[in-house]
């Protein structure tokens, strides 16, 4: 059995379409049913480990995400359980040049305790998901020009499909063990660009406006944790996080290329409509 959580998200969603798709028993863990799920749905709460009893029965392989309240105790909570393998859904934010920010900080304590919680381990490190476009959504039903920050800044985002297509494999063969999985997508685009591609797929003459940096920090304001805006400007301001790298992780684990932007925004058209 294993366990997915973060089931509803956007990697765990796929991870729990994929493993379903292998035939094995796969768990979602849920703070509340959800509908669309293929699998079976048990409730728990990952900050409180005592909820977890049900969740955990028979799992030996736990899809995990980060930065939780205490996770050496919830890691110790699923050893006691039987689980034997985690991967878990971390960032490169936890090897950028400069790591004094809430979100390398909070990644590099959740590595710390998988690495010290005698369960066999991988680490996916992706670049930024392609799902993140979809925060232009509400722009692009209210008109044709998007805003948003550094515009100037190219990425190699990486599908969720992919993530997952990563995870699975991880979770199901051999030889994962101690390994970190870098993960990007096959280009690298600015905010500009990937506008642009939207805008073929959805027929539609988009412009992207790049917001300075004044103007960012007042949109992120109120949205976000303010120590997540100092992060984001630590990472894409002032260049310590480099997500333009373009690696092969995604071809090598699964024998598959990574998908396109192009192809994410096909499959996700129906998102910005």
């Amino acid at each position: 059995m294993i366990l997915v959580t973060g089931a509803t998200g956007n990697v765990g969603g796929e991870v729990v379409r994929a493993l379903a798709g292998t035939g094995r028993p796969v768990r979602a863990l849920v703070r509340t049913a959800a509908a669309g799920l293929p699998v079976e749905q048990v409730l728990g709460e990952l900050n409180e480990p005592d909820t977890l009893g049900p969740a955990l029965d028979g799992v030996r392989g736990v899809f995990l995400l980060p930065g939780y309240r205490d996770m050496p105790g919830l890691l110790a909570r699923m050893r006691l359980a039987g689980v034997e393998r985690v991967v878990l859904l971390s960032s490169l934010a936890t090897v950028a040049t400069d790591t004094r920010n809430a979100i390398s900080q909070f990644m590099i304590r959740s590595e710390t305790a998988v690495r010290e919680s005698g369960l066999a381990w991988t680490f996916l490190r992706p670049n930024a998901f392609m799902s993140n476009a979809l925060r232009w959504s509400p722009q692009l039903r209210a008109g044709d020009v998007v805003r948003d920050a550094f515009g100037d800044v190219p990425i190699a985002s990486v599908d969720p499909y992919d993530i997952a297509a990563v995870a699975v494999r991880a979770l199901l063969d051999p030889g994962h063990e101690e390994c970190v999985h870098e993960l990007s997508g096959p280009e690298r685009l600015r905010p500009a660009e990937r506008l642009a591609v939207l805008a073929e797929v959805l027929h539609r003459d988009l412009r992207f406006q790049a917001l300075t940096d004044e103007e960012a920090r007042a949109d992120m304001t109120g949205k976000v944790p303010e120590e997540y805006i100092q992060a984001f400007f630590s990472f894409y301001g002032d260049g310590t996080l480099d997500e333009s790298r373009i690696y092969d992780t995604v071809e090598k684990v699964t024998g598959n290329p990574p998908r396109t932007f192009a192809r994410w925004a096909q499959a996700h058209a129906a998102d910005f409509r």
